[in-house]
């Protein structure tokens, strides 16, 4: 009989490090509201489900966070507002009630609450006006509702099974009283300070293994050596100040295993490089800490293999050694589209079938391993993709646990087991430089905003070297915690080392509060010059991301070659994509005040391609009759009418003031997202061409939203140069 086909999943825990290290209070509250959505649901599944077993990969700076908030301690203006009572309430408490209580997933987390809904009507659903105007039609019940259907949204589908006083504020719907909303935040205070020990407790029953990143999560290659982003990126343009600080890679490394130890009280076996970023000096620095295995992504061991992962990927599907000079360390490499499936997709599936699609693949890798040991690795965010499913995707995890579970050809592992009782495919000696995304490190360095981010952290070290003798001795692991000083300093600088600043630094990502996690670098960066008495470079006194005119976020950056489903199934689709703001206006949290947020575009050498984003999901916003338009303007003035339900048409263009078909055919579909594609062949473009564009939303005849509002967006066409001139390499 054959060996069952081994499957490992691994949710990787993480926010962003949220807390101000001079107010001493949260500038956006995901954590909190993750927590009593997600990092309780997600142990809490596995404890509910017969058979399930699971990684969790927990960052040390986000348990901190955990604690703070469970203790009582953590000062979130969201918190405040959100527990005040209306009657107390400026004019701008109110506003904030409406620009931000709204942030939630209008299909999954809004709509099924009736009273939610009506609110969001209330406040504007979309419609041009700010919040400030419609504050004074909202009464104190208004938005004492408002405050308790937020918050209690934000719930977990295992948080409402287990605490009976979320279901039954739920079933009152509406007009909820003081006590009420004293009673759902003394119960998400219990629920908090649950967290930490479900997780300590599974871990200790063997139901889940724990694992750890480095404390504030950066990306270890680079602090070990900035110049290493080369050999991924032969073409990249890198800071002036080459950073080259091992040292900081091996005391994040450090800090987050002394942490995890302290609240768990073991050691952890493995750990998640943060981003999955790997090199052949991190991975040293790694098994000279005592960890015994890592994961990175497939694209790291495909270039990492002469002959790449073989047919049907069977070099994927073992764990592997790689040989540090300190000892062995086992390497997991994530299946790349199954764990995207369960990112991006399931999500629209009914549980059952979707279930049933991920163990027929799950069979198919057996078939195709020829019946021997088979590993599968599946690993992604472990808080960002339930808000999509219905339920906090609690049917769909527990189908799914138990699908693969109660199956007699699979079983469900951790790594530790999987590295003791499975063979491994072989040694590596050399692992390729290289993250998840892309198998390089591109999101992180390389543009001007990012090489601007790692200049100013080199030089806020060099400073901290020179004025103050103990950090400098901390920095290089030679000297003592004790002096309390020196340790806060090296704090400041190892926070301002994570990851996540870079990420929404240069235009690879877009988010309307991409300002706030440029303010907490540099906050994090001045408030070091301000302990050591040092006035701050200027560059730190002016925020590094820039508006870019018009609402640009960026420009093409190669071809792309999306599917047309109004899905986005694929994180990868749209990353080399032309980006537009369309909310063009800044807020610290999605507004309700506008319906379309993003507008991607890029093309290959047969389409063009486009996709529109809404503030929620883009298909539950239109109405049945609407009619969403793309007005493009380059040889002649083409419109192409779209409907939610739709899937292909005429291009339309302007003649004589009319709008006449053309034999053009566009195909479109219009989901989550609205996507579409049109043949350039017709369009008539050269290369270097300018094309306009606008989109339009028709309602009952009447046109109710233009985006941009004044003038359409300029796109520039380059054609097959694009591709010469790709830097997303």
């Amino acid at each position: 009989m054959s060996a069952p086909l081994s499957v490992i999943f691994i949710w990787h825990m993480h926010q962003p490090y949220y807390k101000d290290p001079v107010k001493n209070e949260y500038v956006l509250p995901w954590t909190y509201l993750h927590a009593i959505k997600d990092y309780f649901d997600m142990p809490a599944i596995v404890e509910d489900t017969p058979g399930a077993r699971a990684v969790f990969n927990l960052v040390p700076s986000l348990v901190e966070q955990l604690l703070d908030y469970a203790a009582g301690t953590a000062v979130d203006p969201f918190l405040i507002k959100g527990q005040m009572n209306p009657a107390d309430m400026t004019q701008d408490d109110r506003v904030f009630l409406l620009e931000n209580f709204f942030s939630a997933n209008r299909q999954q987390m809004i709509e099924p609450h009736r009273r939610y809904l009506e609110l969001l009507y209330m406040a504007g659903e979309g419609r041009a006006g700010s919040a400030r105007e419609r504050a004074r039609h909202f009464s104190n019940q208004d938005l004492q509702d408002l405050q308790v259907c937020f918050f209690l949204a934000w719930t977990g589908e295992a948080a409402r099974r287990r605490f009976p006083e979320f279901r039954e504020l739920l079933a009152k719907g509406s007009n909820y009283t003081a006590e009420d909303r004293e009673l759902l935040f003394a119960t998400q205070a219990r629920l908090l300070k649950q967290i930490i020990p479900l997780y300590k407790k599974l871990h200790e029953s063997g139901q889940i293994e724990l694992s750890v990143t480095p404390y504030y999560h950066p990306i270890l290659p680079l602090l070990c050596d900035t110049q290493i982003a080369r050999e991924a990126m032969p073409r990249v343009n890198l800071p002036q100040e080459r950073f080259r600080h091992p040292a900081d890679a091996r005391a994040q490394i450090k800090r987050g295993l002394a942490y995890f130890k302290e609240v768990f009280g073991v050691e952890p076996k493995g750990m998640w490089p943060s981003e999955g970023s790997v090199s052949d000096e991190a991975l040293a620095i790694i098994a000279e800490c005592g960890l015994q295995w890592v994961a990175t992504d497939e694209e790291v061991l495909a270039h990492s293999l002469e002959g790449g992962l073989g047919h049907h990927k069977q070099q994927l599907y073992r764990p592997w050694t790689f040989a540090a000079p300190g000892g062995d360390l086992g390497i997991f490499f994530r299946d790349h589209q199954l764990s995207d499936l369960i990112g991006f997709t399931y999500s629209q599936w009914d549980a059952l079938r979707a279930m049933a699609d991920f163990t027929g693949r799950l069979r198919q890798v057996r078939q195709h391993g020829g019946g021997g040991e088979c590993v599968v690795p599946v690993i992604l965010d472990g808080e960002n993709a339930w808000e999509y499913y219905p339920g906090n995707a609690y049917e769909f995890l527990s189908k799914l646990y138990a699908g693969i579970a109660g199956a007699q050809d699979m079983r469900l592992i951790t790594c530790s087991e999987a590295l003791q009782q499975t063979s491994h495919a072989g040694r590596l000696h050399r692992i390729h430089p290289g993250s998840w995304i892309n198998a390089n490190y591109g999101i992180w360095i390389g543009h001007p905003e990012e090489n601007l981010a790692w200049d100013l952290l080199a030089r806020a070290r060099q400073t901290l070297e020179q004025r103050h003798p103990q950090a400098a001795e901390l920095l290089a692991g030679a000297g003592e915690a004790g002096n309390e000083q020196a340790r806060l300093l090296c704090t400041s600088l190892y926070a301002a080392e994570g990851s996540d600043w870079f990420w929404w630094f240069g235009d690879d990502h877009f988010s309307p509060h991409s300002d706030r996690f440029d303010y907490l670098f540099r906050r994090h960066l001045t408030n070091l010059y301000n302990v050591l008495g040092v006035d701050p470079p200027r560059e730190l006194l002016e925020p590094i991301k820039k508006k870019s005119p018009a609402g640009l976020v960026r420009e093409p950056a190669g071809f792309i070659e999306p599917d047309i489903n109004g899905r986005v199934g694929d994180y990868f689709e749209w990353l080399a994509a032309g980006l537009f703001d369309l909310t063009r206006q800044g807020s610290a949290m999605h507004s309700s005040d506008r319906m379309l947020q993003g507008f991607y575009w890029g093309y290959n050498r047969e389409f063009l391609y486009c996709r529109i984003d809404g503030i929620q999901e883009l298909g539950r916003l239109l109405k049945e009759m609407d009619i969403l338009a793309l007005h493009l303007i380059s040889d002649r003035e083409y419109r192409l009418p779209m409907q939610r339900g739709g899937r292909e048409g005429l291009l339309l263009a302007k003649e004589s003031g009319n709008w006449v078909p053309t034999n053009i055919c566009c195909r479109w579909a219009i989901e989550r997202t609205a996507e579409l594609a049109l043949p350039l062949a017709g369009l008539n473009l050269i290369p270097g061409v300018k094309l306009f564009v606008s989109i339009t939303l028709t309602r009952d005849n009447e046109e109710i939203g233009r985006w941009p509002s004044d003038a359409p967006l300029m796109l520039n066409y380059e054609g097959a140069d694009l591709e010469a001139n790709d830097w997303l390499i």
